[in-house]
């Protein structure tokens, strides 16, 4: 009898009874794990949670913020394609955890830094370590001058008496509609390119004309964004490569800024090396202080003087932008501040001391600016594993973004009328009950400017300013938005903007 060869048994099928249940297991667990919250988005093995991001791209900045204030610890992680993951946090001991306690811990770390170096190069917004350490010490040394102050000073009430003021006399005459958001923009970048570079861009003239220089530094940001807001992290570096997309436009539009910027210190140079020893030190913009510092590496020079345009530009518009919007809405606001700006007015204190000392108008500010941040969000990158104050683990190279917006809406820190504008929340009444005392909060739980070895070196100037330029517009106009009705909507690309602008009529006031 022949052997009976019976084929051999494969062993396919077993494995897969055997794989099968431990796959739908596995799967079980990893959405069960990042589930448990559910208004938090959905994450994919590979894709993360890609769908929800991309369907929340329009209104980003909002997204989190819902998010981050709907955990109890005020903090979550968001996965990103291929692994990445991004904590984000409105988390005061966190904040201050990473900004001041651990701060060598959380640098701006590798990704921030690439992403922003081909504008930035190595300047002070976004370098770590030394390089950091010494452009902190040497601006500082700037910032705390009384002379360059002074200069501050000069040029915004210059700015402001003879170009914002004037535009919006013949605006009220004439009944025009302006976009106050530009026009504020172009108030500031007259300014801040005064005060950095000693040079007038001229840019808020009646004809409101276009300035290359302005234009490209305003592409540049808003080019810069999209690296930031890019699905897939990565992407942009590949259109980069290939020089195709929004990247060949950045390219384009950062020579341009760059360019103009170095053949400004170029001249600078030429027209130090021309003064007399004793007319040096009165020189006062900070471009030719650094070049008289020592600093002579164009490329380092060019770095900081871009990002003193930076910050003084979007930041200082931004937020005098929402508070205009936010005043017209609350007429019991703007009546107080009216009371504050005549009583100042008629007093015997300088332009100045008048400004310095407008107690409701400072937090009628600062309210506008917890509602509606001119940075949103700030993010940084873990050097070492850690762990956060409410528990986060945080592993080695994990971005981590600390989110003012959400912060300015957390119930238990502001209480439960926080979508409310109320100014009186930073006040009590001082000993005369006639006069307010002002009564902020620590800058962890409110980061508008910062905090810790990095508090933005400006904040005085900057909240000067923006007092200086309410007291001279409210103190004889009225800004009435267009479409009175209507809420604008809060946009960011390297700062916050009001959609699409903001359309108002000027009324002049009953000056007695």
């Amino acid at each position: 009898m022949a052997d009976l060869h019976l084929p051999a048994p494969s062993l396919a099928p077993l494995l897969f009874c055997i794989i099968s249940p431990l796959l739908l297991l596995f799967i079980f667990a990893y959405f069960k794990t990042t589930s448990t919250n559910k208004n938090l988005p959905k994450s994919y093995p590979i894709f993360g949670s890609i769908f929800t991001i991309t369907k929340n791209k329009h209104r980003r900045v909002q997204w989190i913020s819902e998010l981050v204030t709907s955990t109890p610890n005020l903090t979550f992680t968001l996965h990103r394609p291929f692994g990445y993951q991004q904590i984000f946090t409105a988390n005061a001991a966190n904040v201050q955890h990473m900004l001041k306690s651990h701060f060598h811990n959380y640098h701006k770390g590798d990704v921030f830094r690439s992403t922003l170096r081909d504008f930035m190069g190595d300047s002070i917004f976004n370098a770590d370590g030394d390089i950091w350490k010494f452009q902190r010490q040497v601006s500082s040394h700037q910032f705390n001058t009384k002379s360059l102050r002074r200069f501050v000073e000069n040029v915004v009430d210059f700015e402001l008496s003879n170009r914002l003021i004037p535009i919006l006399e013949i605006a009220a005459e004439k009944k025009i509609v302006l976009d106050f958001q530009d026009i504020l923009q172009r108030f500031a970048f007259d300014n801040i390119c005064k005060i950095a570079f000693g040079y007038d861009p001229e840019y808020l003239l009646p004809s409101l004309p276009e300035t290359k220089f302005a234009d490209a530094f305003d592409n540049s940001l808003k080019l810069i964004s999209c690296r930031f807001n890019s699905d897939i992290p990565f992407i942009w570096k590949i259109k980069r490569l290939l020089n195709i997309g929004y990247e060949r436009q950045l390219k384009i539009v950062v020579d341009e800024v760059r360019n103009f910027a170095k053949a400004i210190i170029r001249e600078k140079k030429q027209e130090i090396e021309k003064k007399s020893p004793t007319s040096i030190d009165q020189t006062d913009d900070v471009l030719s202080r650094f070049l008289l510092s020592g600093q002579a590496d164009e490329d380092f020079v060019t770095d900081v003087v871009i990002s003193f345009i930076l910050a003084g530009r979007d930041t200082t518009s931004a937020a005098l932008t929402w508070f205009f919007w936010l005043i017209f809405n609350n007429p019991q606001a703007e009546i107080e501040i009216l009371k504050e700006i005549v009583t100042k007015q008629n007093s015997e204190e300088s332009v100045y001391d008048e400004v310095k000392n407008m107690v409701y108008t400072h937090a009628s500010i600062c309210e506008a600016m917890r509602l509606y941040p001119p940075v949103p969000v700030s993010t940084k990158s873990a050097l070492n594993d850690d762990v956060l104050p409410d528990g986060t683990v945080v592993k080695r190279g994990t971005r981590i973004s600390y989110h003012p917006y959400a912060m300015g809406r957390v119930e238990k820190v502001w209480g439960a009328d926080w979508a409310e504008f109320r100014p009186g929340r930073w006040l009590e009444t001082a000993e005369t009950a006639a006069e307010w005392r002002f009564v902020g909060k620590d800058p962890f739980t409110y980061p508008v400017f910062q905090a810790g070895p990095r508090v933005c070196l400006g904040k005085e100037m900057a909240l000067l300013q923006m007092k200086r330029v309410v007291a001279g517009v409210l103190r004889r106009f009225r800004v009435v938005p267009v479409e009175e009705s209507l809420s604008p909507v809060y946009v960011s690309d390297f700062t916050s903007k009001m959609k699409d602008g903001f359309r108002v009529k000027i009324e002049e006031r009953n000056v007695t």
